[in-house]
């Protein structure tokens, strides 16, 4: 009670000090009776550490034994002065339950001050003072209060335990993990931290061999030690996804599948009746999908990767031979007859079904690429033009956006760009915009590179280097790719486009504050390991923290652009893209283009040339010459002058002709050997193809001319009249040809009607 009546703890008002003295005597009066040695052992074992604070408010005058009728004023005060003074330490789930508006500013005040000032200094007046930085506070102070202590002595655990009880209290945790990062960037957590609290259920990091054979539970002692030492081998020699890959192999799809078929074997010489119904049981798998109502339907499927199976299994009997040799003592028990067969293995079948599918499906996307890189920028640029129309509306006021009209929501919150249509459905602008912008990089930065999606996500500033040309000295940018499933690094030129589009991205990323791009550290799926902390490219701001993008917003992204575009595939369903399908279209178009295939394996990243001829999706080159050559053949039975084999001259010639056939306006009609009649003027030309995308720049052209007749008759230049006349005339054909062109035409097939048929007359 001293310490309650001297500063910092003591009110400024008289009245407000003596509702907390006398509320605070009330409530030790109380605890007095409660088992216990200290205050928070008394206050452990009442009623009230175990209430609510609903239940407080409604209870607390019974428990203390004072009815006065303003009761709850008095003992919500007392208690807010012992826990401002460090005496009582009500548990988070306690403190969860009611609310302060007070609590939060004495304790960034008097409890660690230097903390707190440190902490808003490094975060920004912004940052702190947004919504999301106040329920950061919030949860920082409930730390404190319920651990003692300051911003320093908060561990790991504290917020692990308020995550949990927060989830207990309310369904989401949207904005609750803010406050970790928070305390990550002070440098007060080990550097073996996890990164982030929201991450944390999605990284469970690497664990032992034990561990992953364990986790299938194998029945038998002596195989699940044996499968341990196996997979120990050959560990060294494999990454880890690798080892995890053979573990789900040797354990799950073959030993546990032995083990169900005989019961209690625990010997590698399989019986010839077990290795049958194995082999048949392996062939298939079943996959269970949930239906619309919820029910779970199991589909019997093939298994494809059934080859590798056999393989897998086949290797681990041949390495187990082979062991034997140098230390027969430790391997030499468990050598026994492989039961899978050299032709079990074979997987050139499979390997070709493959190959046509994933060919097929790049043929398909190929000539859609120009119309997909268009649509994401043009809808990126509207959802940036929706941003701009719900920031010049102030809180409830009405903006139009894609044709539809929205309200903004009334009051600041955590997601200050959210709006609400007629109808009352909520969209939240500041994703939209954020889904369209990834979706847009993602896909110019694929088709540029063609590298892997993990492989993008993992590209820093650091990746942006120069080189030097030995024999001009012009310094030219290269991309740096980090090794990835090759363990291979590779460098790649980076065009004009390229530049364009990782200039955007780098000044999207940048902080406002400094001008640097923000560390961060992004989490390996494969590996399961955290990679230190980099300037990655590809980060945005999500819940008011910096934060690595994810292959989920990518992946959504690229579907809105995908139902945007309206392409449909060869079976007339929607056409989707996959971030890896601009890795084979980009090796496809190379090789087409004429880059040697040893050279788009360098730049693709694969170790085997074969692996990069089976992403060239195009025709081989010995079909290509055969066909020629048969055609050449053929000619010659039939000779004729207009068969003759053209020269080089000809043909490059020939190809410059329709390389300069494309103009502004769409494309030259005019046969080749042929000049320009109209002298290079074709908005008069009628050989002129008008492009329909080019419509809005004919459309300012006919005005501009309109502008200059109205400009010649006014001065007096007749001469000039009816030349700028002509060309108007050109004009307004070209934009009628256009027109026609989009009417929907009906075509009549002339098909017999039913009486043409029939051939009835009145006669029979």
């Amino acid at each position: 009670m001293t310490r309650l009546n001297q500063p910092p703890l003591r009110a400024a008002s008289a009245s407000t000090h003596d509702y907390r003295r006398r509320g605070a005597q009330y409530i030790l009066r109380w605890l007095q009776d409660q088992p216990g040695d200290t205050w928070q052992q008394r206050w452990n074992a009442s009623p009230a550490a175990n209430s609510t604070g609903a239940q407080w408010n409604q209870f607390s005058a019974d428990w203390t034994g004072y009815g006065a009728v303003n009761a709850n004023g008095i003992l919500n005060s007392g208690l807010f002065a012992l826990v401002c003074a460090n005496v009582l330490r009500p548990s988070l789930r306690w403190q969860l339950t009611r609310t302060s508006t007070n609590l939060r500013a004495i304790i960034c005040q008097y409890r660690d001050p230097e903390g707190f000032a440190r902490l808003q200094e490094m975060v920004g007046s912004e940052a702190w003072s947004s919504h999301l930085g106040i329920l950061a506070k919030n949860v920082l102070v409930k730390l404190v209060v319920a651990k003692g202590g300051g911003l320093a002595d908060i561990t790991v655990g504290d917020a692990l335990e308020y995550m949990e009880a927060h989830r207990e209290h309310r369904a989401t945790s949207g904005g609750q993990s803010l406050f970790y990062s928070w305390l990550k960037d002070l440098g007060h957590l080990p550097p073996d931290a996890p990164a982030s609290l929201r991450s944390l259920a999605r990284t469970s990091g690497q664990v032992s061999v034990e561990q992953l054979v364990d986790r299938y539970q194998p029945q038998s002692k002596p195989i699940r030690d044996l499968l341990v030492e196996y997979l120990k081998e050959r560990q060294p020699s494999m990454d880890y996804t690798s080892v995890e890959d053979a573990s789900r192999m040797l354990v799950r799809n073959f030993w546990l599948q032995i083990e169900r078929i005989q019961p209690g074997i625990d010997t590698l010489r399989l019986p010839p009746e077990v290795v049958t119904a194995w082999k048949q049981v392996s062939r298939t798998k079943v996959e269970r999908r949930r239906l619309p109502d919820g029910s779970v339907h199991e589909v019997v499927t093939e298994r494809a990767n059934y080859g590798n199976l056999m393989m897998g299994v086949r290797a681990f009997y041949l390495d187990l031979a082979h062991w034997a040799v140098e230390e027969p003592e430790r391997w030499g028990p468990w050598v026994a007859p492989c039961p899978v067969s050299d032709a079990d293995t074979s997987t050139s079948k499979h390997e070709k079904r493959v190959k046509a599918k994933m060919d097929q499906r790049t043929r398909e996307r190929l000539p859609a690429l120009s119309t997909v890189v268009r649509v994401a920028r043009a809808n990126w640029t509207e959802a940036r033009e929706g941003m701009d129309a719900l920031r010049a509306v102030p809180l409830g006021g009405r903006f139009t956006f894609r044709g539809r009209t929205y309200i903004r929501q009334k009051k600041d919150s955590s997601t200050p760009f959210r709006a609400y249509d007629e109808s009352g459905r909520r969209i939240h602008l500041g994703l939209v915009e954020e889904r369209a912008f990834w979706a847009w990089a993602t896909i110019e930065f694929l088709q540029h590179t063609g590298v892997r999606i993990e492989e993008m996500l993992e590209a820093s500033h650091h990746s942006l280097i120069q080189y030097k040309l030995p024999t001009t000295g012009e310094v030219v940018p290269l991309l740096q790719v980090a090794p990835s499933k090759t363990d291979e690094e590779r460098l790649l030129l980076v065009s004009p486009e390229l530049a364009d589009v990782l200039s955007t991205i780098i000044a999207r990323v940048r902080d406002p504050r400094t001008g640097a791009i923000p560390m961060l550290t992004n989490y390996d799926v494969a590996e399961k390991v955290w990679n230190p902390p980099m300037p990655l490219l590809f980060q945005w701001m999500f819940g008011g923290q910096r934060t690595p993008v994810s292959r989920n917003l990518i992946r959504t992204g690229i579907n809105e652009v995908m139902e945007r575009t309206g392409l449909t595939d060869s079976a007339g369903q929607p056409l989707d893209f996959a971030p890896h399908d601009f890795r084979r279209i980009f090796i496809t178009d190379a090789i087409r283009s004429g880059l040697p295939p040893h050279i788009a394996q360098v730049l693709a990243g694969h170790s085997d040339i074969n692996t990069t001829m089976g992403y060239n999706a195009i025709y081989p080159r010995d079909a290509i010459e055969a066909h020629r050559a048969f055609i050449a053949r053929r000619r010659a039975l039939r000779p004729s002058e207009e068969y003759r084999t053209p020269t080089n001259e000809e043909w490059d010639a020939f190809l410059a002709h329709f390389e300069k056939r494309k103009v502004s306006l769409g494309t030259c009609g005019r046969a080749f050997g042929t000049s320009c009649i109209h002298e290079h003027a074709c908005i008069r030309c009628s050989l002129l193809r008008p492009d329909p995308f080019q419509r809005g720049r004919l459309i300012e052209i006919r005005d501009n001319l309109i502008d200059r007749i109205a400009e010649a008759q006014r001065e007096g230049w007749l001469g000039e009249v009816e030349g700028l006349e002509i060309s108007q005339a050109g004009a307004e054909d070209k934009l009628a040809q256009l027109d026609q062109a989009l009417k929907p035409t009906v075509t009549h097939l002339g098909l017999p009607t039913f009486r043409q048929i029939a051939g009835r007359s009145n006669d029979s």
